[in-house]
């Protein structure tokens, strides 16, 4: 899947784009994530971007205070640190080395190319779910659609049973790529704030 590392840079362009258009007062607008508003959306991305990153290095991962819930940060600056933390990520992820091999998130062990598969969809998918919370659309390259797409069917019913994934959501006949890729993740193409 290395040729996966192709998609990253473009869509990490589009999701800190999105990212830098959420205002103060947008931090509390929900999102297709159910449990998530836009602030604990964004946390939530803050929290895993440094696994992710340690991961594609194979390196250790950080060192947690906290879980994701009680971590708190979004502060002033955290599309500051978003931002810096995107460009690390393309970084390690944009090289094709980062796909090749076994790595650990966490205590996991997995192949590498999962763990890219996983930026990427953090990119495309949260993307998509804090433009969706703001009323807004996300461009979506038709080869990055078409890998996410591939990674949420592969992996649909592991994530579904690590309440990573909801329920897949069955999509119009005839439907793009990218809407068969949000289903088959669990969210809904026609969702609205």
């Amino acid at each position: 899947m290395s040729e996966h590392a192709a998609l990253i840079a473009p869509a990490a362009a589009e999701f800190a784009g999105i990212l830098r258009g959420i205002g103060e007062t947008e931090l509390a607008a929900r999102t297709p994530c159910a449990e998530y508003d836009v602030r604990a959306l964004l946390n939530h991305l803050l929290y895993w971007g440094p696994w992710l990153e340690a991961a594609g290095r194979k390196a250790p991962p950080p060192e947690a205070a906290t879980g994701e819930a009680e971590a708190g940060l979004i502060g002033s600056d955290w599309l500051d640190v978003a931002e810096r933390q995107t460009a690390r990520l393309v970084e390690v992820f944009g090289a094709p080395e980062a796909w090749q091999g076994m790595t650990a998130l966490g205590t996991a062990q997995m192949p590498a190319s999962v763990v890219g598969d996983m930026v990427l969809g953090e990119f495309v998918f949260h993307g998509w779910d804090l433009a969706r919370a703001l009323g807004r659309t996300v461009d979506v390259a038709p080869e990055a659609a078409e890998a996410v797409y591939a990674s949420a069917a592969a992996m649909g019913e592991q994530a579904r049973s690590m309440k990573v994934y909801g329920e897949e959501v069955n999509v119009a006949e005839g439907a793009t790529t990218f809407e068969r890729a949000l289903g088959a993740s669990g969210r809904n193409p026609g969702w609205t704030p």
